[in-house]
């Protein structure tokens, strides 16, 4: 007996919650085909979305452009008035091919029609879409304000979805910002919640954010455990995107613990990973970079308080101003590079200045010339 639409889509949606897209996706196309033949343009457009996410997971755009295609022909032929769900859909396409001021115009669109018909489920949709748009722009206030305002929504809105994609959402802009502890709060309660919401693929998702986060405070050995199981779980063809994602960082993993380096500074990506530490964030604090590059470039060599102030911060050596502010400094240094703070192994202090331990392994990579690759 032929499965009906509503049926195809509800094994479709349970696949795509797997993360088994070859299995979901003719089911998925059924299903639209079927809602297209009876004109159940909601329903179409909930099996078009689910389409959308496993083309974009597998990064294969020409098939996103062909189903946005397909949605502007169907608006056209049909001369439907378009939903919020239509907007919305059309500003996912958007977003998976980097056109980010067209997908916000459809998300605010998309939440204009939503109040419009006062449905709920419709403006968390568009403003969890407004979210992500405003935070690939780095307008990081901006897409917390809308993480706020879904939250607000899902206090009265009973759904498991939304809230651990509000979840997600809301750490991945406290990753960009640095705030690592509070995307790991954020992304423990989405993985909590996952428990009883059968989501797999999405438990993948945060596994992986998880060791991402640890990975930039530094816990590399625990890192590693959560990013190989959220990689193990996961098909290179069918996950692609989240595949990536996580064999770039567990590669990163890899070259620190490959490295016979202590401290590995590259100048053109102004990054420094320490053996024992990882990643370390130096929050635009130029004056360290700048002291530690000149350390690091000049091993063994001892700086004179007076040298340090003339080079490093650009002025001419006071000791009444300047030897506090340099010992701070120092202090601020040490206390980000160095794995054990009372026990110093890289910046020491001599008679007459400061010097980078000569015995430490570093590594100085030079800004690369485009020109010779």
């Amino acid at each position: 007996m032929a499965l009906t639409a509503d049926k195809l889509l509800e094994i479709g949606k349970l696949y795509c919650d797997r993360g088994d897209y070859s299995l979901a996706l003719p089911h998925l196309q059924e299903a639209s085909q079927g809602f297209l033949e009876s004109k159940e343009f909601d329903k179409y457009l909930k099996s078009i979305q689910l389409i959308i996410r496993i083309h974009a997971e597998r990064e294969d755009h020409n098939e996103i452009n062909k189903t946005k295609e397909s949605l502007h022909d169907l608006v056209i032929r049909e001369g439907i008035e378009l939903n919020s769900k239509t907007f919305y859909t059309l500003g996912i396409c958007a977003v998976y091919k980097g056109q980010v001021e067209s997908a916000i115009d459809y998300f605010r669109r998309a939440l204009e029609v939503g109040l419009k018909a006062n449905n709920q489920e419709d403006m968390c949709y568009a403003i969890l879409g407004l979210s992500i748009g405003y935070r690939i722009q780095k307008k990081y206030d901006e897409a917390l304000k809308e993480i706020y305002n879904l939250n607000i929504f899902l206090q009265i809105l009973n759904s498991p979805e939304l809230k651990i994609a509000a979840y997600n959402s809301n750490a991945m802009i406290l990753i960009d910002l640095k705030r690592y502890d509070q995307a790991l709060e954020v992304l423990w309660q989405a993985y909590s919640d996952l428990k009883s919401a059968r989501q797999i693929y999405t438990a993948f998702v945060v596994l992986a954010n998880i060791g991402i986060v640890l990975y930039e405070q530094g816990q590399r050995d625990l890192a590693h455990v959560y990013l190989n199981i959220a990689r193990r779980s996961v098909d290179a063809t069918d996950n692609k995107s989240l595949a990536n994602k996580i064999d770039k960082y567990l590669n990163l993993l890899s070259d620190v613990q490959n490295s016979s380096s202590d401290i590995i500074f590259d100048l053109e990506k102004h990054t420094v990973v320490e053996r024992n530490l990882g990643s370390i964030d130096f929050k635009n604090q130029f004056i360290l970079l700048d002291l530690l590059r000149l350390f690091i470039g000049n091993q063994g060599h001892i700086f004179s308080k007076e040298y340090l102030v003339e080079h490093v911060w650009k002025q001419s050596y006071d000791p009444s101003v300047h030897d506090n502010k340099i010992y701070v400094t120092i202090k601020r240094l040490r206390k980000l590079i160095e794995p054990d703070y009372d026990k110093p192994k890289y910046i020491f202090r001599a008679k007459n200045g400061y010097y980078l331990n000569k015995n430490a392994k570093v590594d100085l990579i030079q800004v690369r010339n485009e020109e010779s690759l």
